[in-house]
């Protein structure tokens, strides 16, 4: 039975899914909008640094004041995560140690959790993943996100037997990126600042977008909940439009640009002169899948599938993502099917932070985004082996040490003071090492 009659059923048994959204930005308000037109789902509760600001974003994505009253609003996440009414909550704060404390908060209330978070995820998802299940509760990334729209391709892929060569998505992106800074940010948008300050819009959050350290965010969320390996030494953001996936997203060994098969990687759709790429893939997720032996490669050319010229690998992609309209998909599934919409299942790539500029001892990092660094996809055991600090602790920490710009930091380069993500993240860590760590540090 599919999850809107199984919605329904809960409606008519006046049993909706009652969800606790933590987190009234950008996304969690696309999701407030869809709401009322959701069957079987009820938003219980809504938390918010500021409750006010939470109430304007219903107000401004047309709930009426009916529903505004009945829904209850509040400062601590932690708070609504105890909320006995409460049977899914959703973590949409986008700050990793707030993820990881209200992720905690939720398992321990035996309550599913919807990690639109994916900073958090990346940060110690495997363990907050294993803590759940330990519960008997769903642990999930969010739908209509990126990484969970290409889990399931990947999950599609493999369920119909193909093998599954790479995955990802595409971006807008040139090597200089890397640099920019929260000052000039807009003019790579096409906007200027006053423009971007009345859409409400946040530089530092859309730099993370553009610096490339929310797509090695993603790539490492996807690596971890599918298998999939990450390129040794960062993303390559080839240009590649639809048509060119299968040929250019392949092992070098066949012609690609991959180091092997199985692997993710993110397009851009942007040429490296800065030039559009034709038919990109800017908004969209894909899989680059292999026929599993001659009848299937003729299937693929007799059904219309873009191949490379062998006619062994073929793509499929979707090529827009809507972001919180699509999260309710997420929270049906955790409370009517009782299983995510993608999940770490092991560690297998992680994101380093790496200096924009010459840093010096005293200099304060500023995380995902900012003026001080930038996040690269590295493996989890290059991560181990090099000490590296990932970009999710970044955060409000002194260096003592000078780093060169382009040089990853590392712990014994910052003053980070002891909190529950540490401990958690160094938790994880021990649990969810790669067994190939002590290799990668000789």
């Amino acid at each position: 039975m599919g999850l809107y009659d199984l919605a329904r059923q809960r409606a008519a048994a006046g049993r909706p899914v009652r969800v606790g959204l933590i987190g009234a930005g950008k996304f969690g308000s696309m999701f407030l909008n869809q709401a009322p037109t959701m069957p079987g789902i009820e938003i219980a509760a809504i938390g918010d640094l500021d409750p006010e600001r939470a109430r304007r974003a219903c107000r401004t994505v047309g709930w009426d004041e009916a529903r505004i009253v009945r829904t209850e609003f509040l400062a601590s996440g932690a708070e609504l995560c105890a909320r006995p009414n409460v049977e899914v909550v959703v973590e949409a704060t986008g700050a990793p140690p707030a993820g990881i404390a209200h992720a905690r908060a939720a398992i321990a209330q035996a309550k599913h959790i919807v990690m639109v978070n994916v900073e958090a995820d990346v940060l110690a998802g495997p363990l907050l993943a294993e803590e759940a299940r330990s519960k008997g509760v769903v642990y999930s990334l969010a739908y209509g996100d990126q990484p969970a729209l290409t889990c399931e391709l990947v999950d599609w892929a493999r369920a119909c037997g193909f093998e599954v060569v790479a995955a990802g998505k595409g971006t807008k992106y040139l090597p200089a990126y890397h640099a920019v800074t929260p000052d000039d940010v807009w003019a790579h948008y096409g906007l200027t600042p006053e423009e971007a300050k009345r859409g409400g819009m946040n530089p530092q959050m859309f730099n993370s977008f553009l610096d490339g350290t929310k797509s090695a965010i993603e790539m490492a969320a996807i690596a971890n909940a599918t298998g999939l390996d990450v390129p040794g030494d960062g993303l390559g953001f080839p240009p590649c439009g639809v048509d060119d996936l299968p040929q250019i997203l392949r092992a070098a060994a066949a012609g690609g640009l991959l180091e092997r098969d199985g692997m993710v990687e993110v397009v851009s759709c942007l040429e490296r002169d800065g030039r559009p790429v034709f038919r990109d893939l800017r908004w969209g997720v894909y899989v680059v899948l292999k026929a599993p032996n001659d009848y299937a490669c003729n299937c693929f050319r007799e059904y219309g599938l873009k191949t490379d010229p062998s006619g062994w690998y073929a793509t499929m992609y979707k090529p827009y993502h809507l972001i919180g309209l699509e999260l309710g998909i997420s929270v049906l599934s955790a409370a009517l099917r009782r299983e995510p919409t993608g999940q770490p299942q092991s560690w297998r790539g992680d994101v380093v932070a790496i200096a924009k500029r010459d840093l010096r001892a005293g200099d304060i990092l500023d995380g995902e985004g900012g003026y001080t660094v930038w996040g690269k996809l590295v493996p989890a055991a290059r991560s181990l082996a090099e000490d590296a600090l990932p970009i999710g602790l970044a955060h409000k920490v002194p260096l003592v040490r000078d780093v060169a710009a382009g040089r990853i930091v590392r712990w014994a380069d910052v003053a980070v003071p002891d909190s529950e993500a540490v401990r958690v993240r160094r938790e994880m860590e021990r649990r969810f090492a790669p067994a190939h760590t002590a290799l990668a540090a000789q």
